[in-house]
């Protein structure tokens, strides 16, 4: 890929995000347009388009980091799940979503994508899921 993705911009701290987690291979932030509240996105800090096409390393190390941030998810928010979802249309970053949820209704909502995002929200979201 030629062009940084919105994903490298905040990885190189271009761009702001609500930070949950990172480490030396990636980086968590909260999604500005959450299906449930607390919905966080799991990046790689290498740019490749699709998850799959990941090295070994850094895709057992972008599994990982899911795991501990579900699983911190799960213990700060006392939801039932967490979802996981990994698309690939929306950014050609590989990525992966985590949403917290207890009921099949709350996971298969959609977001409203045109809303404004609520920054005081994700940011006080973000204070208490990080680590």
């Amino acid at each position: 890929m030629n062009q940084d993705s919105v994903f490298t911009k905040i990885i190189k701290g271009e761009l702001p995000c609500h930070k949950v987690y990172e480490d030396e291979r990636t980086i968590a932030f909260l999604d500005i347009h959450p299906v449930t509240a607390g919905h966080v996105l799991v990046v790689p800090k290498m740019q490749i388009d699709h998850p799959w096409d990941l090295p070994d390393d850094d895709y057992i190390a972008l599994m990982l980091a899911c795991k501990k941030v579900a699983q911190r998810m799960r213990e700060v928010l006392g939801v039932r799940r967490v979802g996981v979802q990994v698309i690939g249309v929306d950014v050609p970053h590989a990525h992966v979503h985590l949403i917290p949820f207890n009921s099949v209704e709350q996971y298969r909502s959609r977001p409203d994508m045109a809303a404004e995002p609520d920054h005081e929200a994700l940011s006080a979201m973000a204070a208490r899921l990080a680590f």
